[in-house]
């Protein structure tokens, strides 16, 4: 794990709060060279602490506003069942998070979707169809509290 000094941490903390910004600005804010911003990003790259840009979308501008939460318990705990199980999930679209975890199921993954039959449909067509899901059990949004995607970096 790399060393982050403060300018690192000042660093990474603008460019969570808009990754657009072009280094100059970043310069100024920092009040460091365009040069060594670029490095100092380029270094961040390079060493995996950021792993990639992305947009973020709102979900309800491209009707996909219908979050379900699932917990999933396997029938089976061996190496075999996990590796299979986790490698379809990965491959489906709908699921933006999956977490192996511990208690009484053993994955909770994060489901976005336009609607309820939409929910349905995924049930009934992909989820219940991977090998060795003993159950499952789901909830359903009523309201988005708190959703961020940033990363305190102390």
């Amino acid at each position: 794990m790399p060393q982050l000094d403060a300018t690192d941490k000042a660093l990474l903390e603008l460019l969570q709060n808009d990754s657009k910004q072009t280094n100059k600005a970043l310069s100024l804010s920092l009040g460091l060279s365009v040069t060594a911003v670029y490095e100092r990003i380029r270094k961040l790259e390079k060493s995996g602490v950021i792993k990639g840009y992305v947009a973020l979308l709102d979900k309800k501008q491209v009707n996909r506003n219908f979050v379900a939460f699932c917990h999933i318990k396997l029938v089976q705990h061996s190496q075999d069942y996990v590796v299979r199980f986790e490698k379809q999930v990965a491959n489906l679209e709908e699921v933006l998070e999956c977490y192996h975890i511990s208690g009484d199921y053993d994955y909770i993954l994060k489901v976005l979707v336009a609607d309820m039959q939409e929910f349905r449909t995924f049930m009934v067509n992909k989820l219940t169809k991977i090998d060795h899901i003993g159950s499952t059990h789901s909830m359903f949004m009523i309201n988005e509290v708190k959703h961020s995607t940033k990363i305190p970096v102390p």
